[in-house]
């Protein structure tokens, strides 16, 4: 018998959103891991909030829908909003009811720069960190470092001479005609008015100089998890100076053995007697074009240097699932501070993910 085609709105729900969502569905491994997170951040939330006035947006919630944003690389937060109004994956996930009202995009962006004068991202990172140590993952002996371009949220026709009175467009005003041609540029003499902490910088000859910053990561050989990251203005030591910060983090001052992997790029006298400096012994890949390599047959003799040389390109899987999953190949907020924010947020977002797959129990 053919059932009737009724489109009537229903007045009540008798089911919650925890009996929809699906038992063995991929979020429910990382809600729970999320939730011991943040319980362990309770007492550090409590200093950001005043005992007295109007409740604000929770900061669990907060934390939870930003993770959403990244782990479903939704654009914006105002699409994220939209989602959270109508998804009740979204919903479930939060901790909204069916019938509770979602925040007002402006007034969530006002929220989450609360948590970032609180530096929360870095300790929501370091107690995922935690969790992966307790369920015994990470490597305490073996490490990988590299950086990667971010693109700043800011045009080439933002970059303009210091110190300048910006002058009217002859055209359009949005969009104004300008001729670059014949000038020369330079972070010297130049600076984005759109977002003047990012640097025109390019990945090596050949390629297009783009406002930018640098992300790094410090990686855990093993399996493949971010125990460190840095995020710095692009220049062309900056790689070199963030990964000797974080590798100060693991240095082997105890006695204990610790490598550290690189690509060429690190390749420099300086880069190698600091980790040296530090009990850190240079699994850095060797560059011989044009010049004699700072590493040399006291370290490529052992079959682990070898072994480091193929571990550490695993570094890149971090860097790919960051650009495109987590929306961070160009960003979308702007100043050292707030893109810092995001991408030590987005990398815990990795390391959950990884957690999750890592931890499955195969049947």
């Amino acid at each position: 018998m053919r059932g009737d085609d009724l489109q009537q709105d229903a007045m009540f729900s008798y089911v919650s959103p925890e009996r929809r969502v699906p038992t063995d569905h991929p979020l429910r491994p990382i809600r729970r891991m999320v939730d011991h997170v943040l319980k362990s951040l309770s007492g550090r939330f409590d200093t950001l909030y005043s005992r007295t006035g109007r409740p604000s947006i929770a900061p669990e919630k907060l934390l939870r829908t930003l993770l959403l944003q990244v782990l479903y690389t939704v654009r914006s937060e105002r699409l994220l909003l939209e989602q959270l109004d109508y998804n009740l994956l979204f919903r479930w996930f939060v901790g909204l009811n069916m019938d509770d009202p979602v925040w007002d995009a402006t007034v969530f962006s006002k929220n989450r720069e609360r948590l970032l004068e609180g530096a929360v991202a870095q300790a929501f990172f370091e107690q995922v960190l935690k969790l992966a140590r307790q369920k015994d993952l990470l490597s305490d002996e073996h490490f990988t470092v590299d950086g990667t371009l971010i693109e700043a949220w800011a045009g080439q026709k933002s970059f303009q001479k210091k110190d300048t009175a910006a002058r009217p467009p002859s055209d359009d005003p949005g969009n104004p005609a300008v001729d670059f041609h014949g000038e020369k540029r330079s972070n010297q003499t130049h600076q984005s008015k759109t977002d003047p902490e990012s640097r025109l910088y390019k990945k090596g000859p050949g390629k297009e100089a783009k406002l930018s910053y640098q992300g790094q990561v410090l990686m855990e050989n093993r399996n493949g998890l971010v125990t460190g990251t840095r995020l710095t203005q692009a220049t062309g030591t900056a790689e070199r100076e963030a990964a000797v910060d974080m590798a100060q983090q693991i240095a082997g001052l105890d006695g204990s053995p610790v490598t550290v992997g690189a690509d060429k790029a690190y390749d420099t006298q300086d880069f190698v007697q600091h980790l040296r400096d530090l009990n850190i012994t240079p699994h850095v890949a060797q560059n011989t074009r044009n010049r004699s390599s700072a590493i040399d047959g006291r370290t490529t003799r052992h079959a682990g240097y070898a072994l480091s040389q193929r571990k550490r390109k695993r570094v890149e899987e971090i860097f790919g699932w960051i650009k495109t999953v987590g929306l961070m190949r160009k960003t979308r907020h702007r100043g050292l501070a707030r893109v810092g924010w995001m991408f030590t947020f987005t990398a815990a977002a990795y390391n959950l993910v990884r957690i999750r797959n890592l931890t499955a129990v195969v049947c």
